[in-house]
């Protein structure tokens, strides 16, 4: 009786949204998972996230309607927020803090882990350098990802995120030859990805939307699904991707996977942690956000990785919605800090009908290097790259010029570089849901190099000119005429 007396606690002094203050609780530890009784006996959940010797903020994780400062029991458990982890997970849909949505019952467990993670150590992260085909020739081209990169897509209201998201789900692999093989003989490494979605804040419109994508792809059966609805309670979506990428280690460094994490959309998380920060009446940050935003997005994006000795990775696929289309908003800059590059839709190539509408000129990846070459992908795709860049970047240049002096006031030279730029958003970026070999890509790269004489090939070795060159290309006439 005394130890129960000394573990449950009717001193709850304010209620603020989500949040409940506590006087004096003793014995509390920072991130202990709580019981609340309601004043009508109803259990709901709980997590102290801050702890002083006289006061204590409890994170209640369900509903907080019928909770009153009186009548109000707290009761502490003594253990961290843990998940219930197996094989059975593939192929299940779970809410924002893993309860079942199917209709199966809960996962009997092989083993529990802490949702927060163990940080990986610096000394035994591996270096990722294996290419991932997504099929998307802007991004296998240009922005090459690579396992373990954490890689997210900018987007603004109203582009086709989900769209693209659906497609890299649908179309990911990692090719035989391209990794090495799988310890223990767990699970191949090489072929389709295993998909653990996060969806924080998103409509049921839009979560049908994935769950119909998924089943078309014939993905479902290697995913795992965690959904958070916009008429969920706000204080899951800031558990939704720490129980996700849970499920990740466990899928990745337990049994060897190779694990592709799509996070959506990262603005409604961040909202929700504004949201949470101004019922504790802490001192805000930019626009409004809070001071640790950086630290606590970090400790989601940094779950990213490969481990030395193990066959598994997590790669992450971030979205978020950029505010007014600003990348110097909070959200994307802090984002854009921790993660090693960026996949940035235009608005612009969304209106010419251009699907997917990746701007290939703002867009990074800075993993790219250690994922091409011989070996890994074919020996022209960095000159490709670089030249297929430079000649774009040139023709939106003259593009802007021609629509201040019009086309024709442009040299020759400057209109075949206008009708590389128009032809290479039409042709290259404009694939639709086509899923492209590496192959594909390279070669429909030379056909757009063919546009130029080779001696503007500047960012090209010889030896390469020479090989693929040319080879059925028939180099388009300009107005008419012979180039």
């Amino acid at each position: 009786m005394d130890d129960l007396i000394t573990r449950e606690y009717r001193s709850v002094s304010g209620i603020a949204g989500p949040l409940l203050f506590v006087e004096r609780l003793k014995q509390a530890s920072l991130g202990e998972r709580v019981e609340i009784m309601a004043p009508n006996g109803e259990a709901r959940r709980g997590q102290v996230i801050e702890l002083s010797e006289q006061h204590a903020v409890i994170q209640v994780l369900e509903e907080t309607t019928g909770l009153g400062v009186t009548g109000t029991r707290v009761r502490l458990t003594e253990s961290a927020a843990t998940m219930d982890l197996s094989p059975d997970l593939l192929g299940r849909r779970f809410s924002g803090v893993a309860v079942p949505l199917d209709g199966l019952p809960p996962i009997i467990p092989d083993v529990r882990m802490d949702i927060i993670g163990q940080p990986m150590n610096p000394v035994s992260r591996d270096k990722p350098s294996h290419f991932i085909q997504t099929g998307i020739s802007t991004i296998d081209a240009l922005n090459t990802l690579v396992r373990g990169q954490k890689l997210p897509i900018f987007s603004g209201a109203g582009l086709p995120a989900k769209e693209v998201a659906a497609q890299i789900v649908r179309q990911a692999k990692v090719r035989e030859g391209d990794s090495p093989p799988s310890s223990r003989g767990l699970s191949p490494s090489h072929g389709p990805f295993t998909i653990v979605f996060a969806a924080m804040g998103i409509t049921f419109r839009e979560a049908s939307f994935f769950l119909s994508e998924f089943d078309r792809g014939g993905v479902m059966e290697h995913a795992v699904l965690f959904l958070n609805l916009a008429d969920d309670p706000t204080i899951e979506r800031l558990l939704t991707p720490r129980y996700a990428l849970t499920a990740a280690e466990y899928l990745a460094f337990t049994l060897g996977r190779q694990v592709l994490v799509i996070l959506t959309d990262m603005a409604a998380y961040c909202e929700a942690l504004r949201q949470i920060a101004t019922a504790r009446e802490e001192i805000p940050g930019r626009r409004g956000y809070p001071g640790y935003m950086y630290s606590d997005l970090a400790s989601i994006y940094e779950r990213a990785g490969r481990i030395k000795g193990r066959a598994g990775s997590i790669t992450q696929l971030p979205i978020v919605t950029m505010p007014d289309d600003d990348m110097t908003h909070p959200i994307p800059d802090l984002t854009g800090y921790i993660t090693e590059g960026q996949i940035v839709l235009s608005r612009e190539l969304h209106r010419k009908g251009i699907f997917p509408p990746i701007d290939v000129l703002p867009c990074l990846s800075r993993l790219m290097n250690l994922g091409i070459g011989p070996g890994k992908t074919r020996e022209d795709h960095r000159s490709v790259a670089d030249q297929l860049y430079a000649f774009y970047a040139h023709g939106r240049d003259i593009r802007r010029l021609a629509a201040i002096v019009g086309e024709d006031g442009l040299s020759e030279a400057d209109r075949l570089f206008l009708k590389f730029s128009q032809d290479f958003e039409q042709d290259f970026v404009n694939q639709g849901s086509q899923n492209r070999e590496m192959e594909e890509t390279l070669d429909l790269g030379w056909k757009f190099l063919g546009y130029q004489p080779k001696e503007r090939l500047t960012r090209v070795k010889p030896e390469l000119i020479e090989k693929y060159y040319g080879q059925d290309v028939k180099r388009e006439p300009l107005n008419g005429k012979p180039d």
